[in-house]
């Protein structure tokens, strides 16, 4: 098989680490093999990433035992592998040698705390024991000379859930992280990573092929458009038919059903925030409670159209596959864990492929069942508002006044949310996406092109145009 093209080196190796996992799983030989598994990855006496090939193995066994004991745990999806975090330096604002010692000091005056001060070479120097991080001083610099050096892994998460512990790791904070995976994605050294349910997969399809006794079906996320370089998303449904589903079904169609929901919800209270995406509904009721009972009563497109899917095969165990880390957060709720049974990223599924020798190039055509254009381009930012215009059109809504804002990022969804708060955001709907770009820049994605945004739009209009009422008056579900 050819090597899968992941964006970065720690993805493939979280993929070597996975695939070897679920290959051991899928022959029984798990058990008896799972301390050989660091061996088989590093398999000489020289370090591959690391110091020492001690070391290398020894952060592979700490992967190996997240991958086997994540889903028998209530733990949080996002972890940290102590043993791998690097140290990064920590320096906080400092500044560099692009000071020129200049005689403005605007960085001095700015500083309420008195913590700069000038050296021999009149260069400005940060009193550490003084300075709160405020940056004052970085945003009045003429030269830009001072900088904010922070880790990675705090500097991907906009909401403020990673620091430092006491022996220099980095440290999450429950009560603010979101599950986004930001810090996953972000980190070099692939110290901070998601618990893999891929085991949980595995038991589901294994005793499906042992006794027959239910179908395993697949929700995949329209975001899948652009994923699998070099390979069509029918090769990738055909692939997973190999794998062991016995049917593969577009979230997106439950994104068409949620749109259709949400227009009407909108219209009847006046004011609505979406409630597709996980992170952003978790964020605001940890950051924004006071806006909690704004969020939409639907439950997300991958859930509603699971939901759907129980009603008409109550014995199916249904798999939801996508880039989103929040989702394993999601599903473990108990009024949605009875809809679906347990989720894999992208990442995940290309492990899954690997562990059976599936080639995706040697896979003929299949299909997808049918969605709207609508409801697969909700995996990029602004998707779902069109989404919901659509849907107020169809729904003949005329008298009602859309005026929606698409928030790209957790950070633009503050801003709308602390507007909303006070009372001052010129907007009824908010679209909330947690990762920039929309699922597409989830942290289970196996790639981050800025194209695949153009992938999807083209995935969409595969559609040949037919409304969202059409495609649910089709489906089966």
């Amino acid at each position: 098989m050819a090597r899968v093209r992941f964006d970065t080196e720690v993805q493939y190796l979280k993929y070597r680490v996975l695939k070897e996992v679920a290959k051991n799983a899928f022959e029984g030989t798990l058990l008896d093999k799972i301390t050989d598994i660091p061996k088989t990855i590093v398999p000489g006496k020289k370090p591959t990433m690391r110091c020492c090939v001690y070391k290398e193995r020894a952060i592979l066994s700490e992967r190996v035992k997240l991958a086997v004991e994540a889903y028998k745990t209530e733990n949080n999806v996002i972890e940290v592998i102590d043993i791998a975090c690097d140290d990064c330096p920590i320096g906080g604002y400092e500044v560099s040698n692009a000071c020129r010692g200049c005689l403005s000091r605007r960085c001095k005056a700015a500083c309420k705390v008195k913590a700069i001060s000038f050296d021999e070479n009149m260069h400005a120097v940060i009193d550490k024991e003084k300075c709160i991080e405020c940056g004052a001083c970085a945003k009045v610099c003429p030269y830009s000379a001072i900088r904010n050096y922070k880790r990675p892994c705090e500097n991907a998460c906009k909401i403020g859930a990673v620091s430092m512990g006491e022996d220099r790791e980095a440290e999450i904070n429950r009560e603010k992280c979101t599950s986004c995976g930001a810090c996953v994605y972000q980190c070099p050294f692939g110290a901070i990573t998601d618990r893999s349910y891929i085991l949980e997969a595995v038991e589901i399809i294994k005793n499906s092929e042992n006794n027959t006794k239910y179908p395993v079906v697949a929700v995949v996320a329209p975001s899948i458009a652009g994923q699998y370089k070099g390979y069509t998303n029918g090769q990738v449904v055909a692939g997973m038919k190999k794998l062991g589903f016995s049917v593969v079904v577009e979230a997106a169609l439950g994104a068409d059903m949620v749109a259709m929901k949400e227009a009407e919800e909108l219209a009847e209270k006046g004011f609505l925030l979406s409630s597709c995406c996980p992170s952003f509904v978790s964020y605001v009721k940890k950051q924004f409670p006071m806006l909690a009972d704004k969020l939409s009563e639907n439950i997300s497109p991958a859930a509603y159209i699971s939901k759907k899917i129980k009603e008409s095969m109550p014995d199916a165990k249904v798999i939801f596959v996508g880039p989103c880390t929040a989702k394993k957060e999601e599903y473990k709720q108990p009024h949605l864990k009875k809809y679906v049974d347990t989720v894999l990223t992208f990442e995940e599924l290309q492990a899954m492929f690997g562990s059976r020798e599936i080639d995706l190039a040697d896979m003929e055509e299949d299909k997808l069942t049918g969605a709207s254009y609508y409801g697969r381009v909700f995996a990029r930012s602004g998707g779902l508002v069109e989404a919901v215009k659509q849907a107020l059109k169809e729904q003949k809504r005329t008298d009602f006044e859309f005026k929606p804002i698409s928030c790209n990022g957790i950070e633009e969804c503050r801003l709308a949310l602390l507007r909303a708060s006070k009372g001052v955001l010129d907007a009824n709907f908010i679209e909330g996406m947690a990762c920039v770009g929309g699922c597409i820049g989830g942290a289970g994605c196996i790639t981050h092109e800025e194209k695949n945004r153009v992938m999807v739009d083209k995935y969409g209009r595969e559609s040949h145009g037919k409304k969202m009422a059409e495609v649910i008056a089709e489906s089966e579900y």
